[in-house]
């Protein structure tokens, strides 16, 4: 079965002023630049996202999926990809991850063999729960959890394979301002 690349755009962004998948970096709204990424890897692409979530115009073809108003959580927009995908494994991305690319992706699908539950990025000694591919066999586990858990205890928890990566650039990650501009091309 195609994977689902999935950018997961659901939270507040309270850090960032709110509206972090509209937020700029390079001239381009955040929340496009890992769904370029997810597009070059996967077949079919798809942001979740809450009710009242900005989004930028998207790609043609690219589905919003609207997941529950309650809890904001990363595993709330996980559980709805898993549940949206209708039995096939998802490649799930923070919004806040612009620099993520091609090949590190891939690196994500091609690892285990295809058993795993999860398969998540491991980086600079943390686990990064949040670029991490979903086996629709880990929804009834995901479903089991507690409303609000700590994903890397998650991950953990599911026996998750790590993929361990050397260059930290892809994860930087976006949460304010300030981070666009350290992020921002010169």
């Amino acid at each position: 079965m195609s994977v689902v690349g999935v950018v997961l755009a659901g939270g507040e962004g309270r850090r960032m002023g709110g509206e972090k998948a509209m937020a700029e970096l390079d001239g381009t709204a955040l929340l496009l630049h890992p769904l370029r990424a997810l597009a070059a890897v996967t077949g079919t692409q798809a942001v979740v996202a809450k009710r009242d979530t900005r989004l930028p115009a998207l790609p043609p073809g690219v589905e919003v999926w609207l997941e529950p108003d309650t809890p904001r959580h990363p595993l709330t927009g996980i559980l709805h990809a898993l549940r949206a995908a209708a039995g096939r494994p998802v490649l799930c991305c923070a919004v806040d991850l612009p620099r993520l690319d091609p090949p590190t992706l891939q690196a994500l699908l091609d690892a285990g063999d295809g058993r795993e539950a999860c398969v998540v990025a491991r980086v600079a000694g943390a686990l990064e729960p949040l670029c991490a591919l979903w086996r629709p066999g880990a929804l009834p586990r995901l479903e089991a959890c507690a409303p609000t858990p700590r994903m890397r205890d998650v991950v953990i928890a599911l026996g998750a394979l790590e993929v361990t990566f050397a260059d930290a650039r892809p994860f930087a990650n976006a949460n304010a301002p300030r981070d666009l501009r350290r992020l921002q091309s010169g």
